[in-house]
């Protein structure tokens, strides 16, 4: 079944918001290392485009969470699917998301890798959606405020599909 897709975030608009990020995280964090935490998947495309752009010494590791189950909502229930492959101890963390919505998957992870004693931890989203929140969690590097709409492209997903789009849309259904 094919969808209708209405770009929401076109592709120089993303690009660009990508470039301001990279250079304020690498005025921030100058002088430092810092260490990227890539939620998978749909971070992975934005964590790369950002390590790009960031002109500071950085390192990668990924770390794959659920807390969907096989529904669309959030269960609040979050399962570790991959863990991290590397210690965090002493590294300046960055953990990199595609979208933050409810706060509920991220709130549990960073209480769970603040235990593993990095020298700092930051966030770091591509989307946004504040008015859906139900947890608060501070997040320091967003590119873009969206509505509560249903969006894909640059990693996210509609059932595994449109995760490639170079720009962010909105299905249409």
């Amino acid at each position: 079944m094919e969808h209708t897709i209405k770009v929401l975030v076109s592709e120089e608009e993303v690009n660009r918001r990508i470039k301001e990020i990279g250079e304020q995280i690498s005025k921030d964090f100058a002088g430092k290392e810092i260490h990227l935490v890539c939620v998978l998947k749909g971070g992975v495309f934005f964590t790369c485009e950002l390590a790009k752009r960031i002109t500071i010494p950085v390192s990668l590791d990924f770390m794959s969470v659920s807390s969907y189950g096989a529904g669309t909502t959030s269960s609040g229930v979050v399962k570790i699917v991959k863990d991290l492959d590397q210690p965090l101890e002493g590294k300046h963390v960055i953990i990199v998301e595609d979208i933050i919505d409810s706060g509920r998957t991220l709130s549990y992870l960073m209480d769970m890798l603040k235990k593993r004693n990095p020298a700092s931890m930051t966030l770091c989203t591509l989307l946004d959606k504040p008015e859906r929140r139900v947890v608060d969690v501070k997040v320091d590097y967003v590119g873009f405020n969206i509505p509560d709409e249903f969006v894909v492209g640059y990693g996210l997903d509609y059932d595994q599909k449109y995760r490639n789009l170079p720009y962010i849309g909105v299905v249409e259904v």
